[in-house]
């Protein structure tokens, strides 16, 4: 039974994951092609050996493979390039030209090729909708999870665990409610109704000003106190809000995605932290387990965020390294040489090869999967 469970959750589930997110990114590019009027060869959910295929009515191939890790868009035309065109045993009819990815616009191209993580963002922003809708947003509640040494809660004895149910005889429900009350309320002393222990009390506290840059600005507040993360409420949002909820979450990880990046180019955040595969299938499994079909779906949504971020880096043989070639094609006129392009996609080739056994060392090392092997052979 430890085995199946194993399976499910570190396993199944983690190829679950990922050929949804490799769907989506996928059909991006697809749903582009076929608009743009680009004959679509393969649309393919893995690599090596076909396991199951089937061609549509439009020709394309519908195929899932043997190795689930990553999957494709083959268009016709996508691999030729315009200085072939007069060395090719038989040039392309003008019919096929119209299907062709190579002879569509620069714009054109360009729309497909980003299609691919736009994809990634628009479901991440759906799939936060679709739980803000089903099973609410949660909202922390006014319990008190830690409070910050040195603060103005410490020196008014407040305790983790101690729920607010009222400042200065205002009744508060909510984390947020206390917030805004105490961030307007610097260096004045508040009467905070508490109950702890079933006992309700009352404690006097002055939140202390922060610390600000510019004189100017107004002072905000603080008590010194952090949420209870085991006390929250679940508030279900009608459809409008979930969405710019959706999008709000999926623009702040972007955000947090690229200062953790720039901190980590700065040498301020430990490489040690990158994870990879393994480290995926850790995380997916856990968070199945542990936070059910909800947890799933965020996790799924933030894996999302990750993977069309990703592929907009200006790396050749990822999307952002093709987009990189058409802002210069656009600059120059024409497309850059085969040569290199050729040069470019060594590179890429190379440094994302890097990138993933560097991650996959992290794994192993963070698994503590060496570790077990040496156990195993001593």
């Amino acid at each position: 039974m430890a085995i199946l469970g194993f399976t499910w959750y570190y396993v199944v589930v983690f190829l679950a994951v990922l050929s949804v997110l490799v769907y989506v990114h996928e059909f991006g590019h697809y749903w582009v092609a076929r608009r743009n009027g680009v004959r679509v060869e393969v649309f393919s959910i893995g690599f090596g050996p076909e396991l199951w295929g089937r061609h549509d009515r439009f020709g394309t191939r519908w195929k899932v493979c043997l190795v689930p890790l990553g999957g494709y868009v083959k268009m016709f035309g996508e691999s030729m390039h315009p200085e072939e065109d007069a060395e090719e045993a038989r040039p392309l009819t003008p019919a096929e030209k119209e299907v062709s990815f190579i002879h569509k616009r620069l714009g054109q191209r360009a729309a497909i090729v980003a299609a691919g993580p736009i994809a990634n963002f628009l479901f991440a922003v759906v799939a936060f909708a679709l739980v803000y809708m089903a099973f609410g947003n949660p909202v922390p509640l006014a319990v008190v999870g830690e409070v910050i040494p040195g603060s103005a809660a410490e020196a008014a004895a407040f305790r983790s665990g101690d729920r607010i149910v009222a400042i200065d005889a205002k009744p508060v429900a909510t984390f947020e409610d206390v917030r805004k009350i105490v961030s307007a309320a610097a260096e004045v002393s508040l009467r905070f109704s508490v109950r702890r222990d079933d006992v309700d009390m009352t404690i006097v506290a002055a939140p202390r000003p922060s610390p600000k840059a510019d004189p100017a600005a107004p002072r905000i507040g603080l008590l010194g106190i952090k949420p209870n993360p085991d006390w929250v409420d679940y508030k279900r949002e009608n459809p409008l809000s979930a969405l710019w909820m959706g999008a709000e979450r999926t623009a702040s990880m972007t955000g947090q995605i690229l200062s953790y990046l720039g901190q980590l180019l700065a040498g301020r955040q430990n490489a040690g932290d990158l994870g990879g595969p393994l480290r995926i299938a850790q995380m997916s499994g856990d968070v199945a387990q542990e936070g059910g079909f909800s947890s799933l779906v965020i996790f799924t949504a933030m894996l999302s965020i990750n993977l069309g971020l990703i592929n907009l880096f200006p790396i050749p043989m990822l999307d952002g390294g093709h987009l990189l070639y058409y802002a210069v094609e656009a600059v120059r006129g024409r497309p850059l040489s085969l040569r290199a392009q050729e040069y470019g996609f060594r590179v890429g080739l190379a440094l994302v090869f890097f990138l993933m056994v560097f991650a996959t060392w992290n794994d192993l090392r963070n698994l503590k999967v060496f570790d077990l092997i040496i156990r195993l052979i001593t």
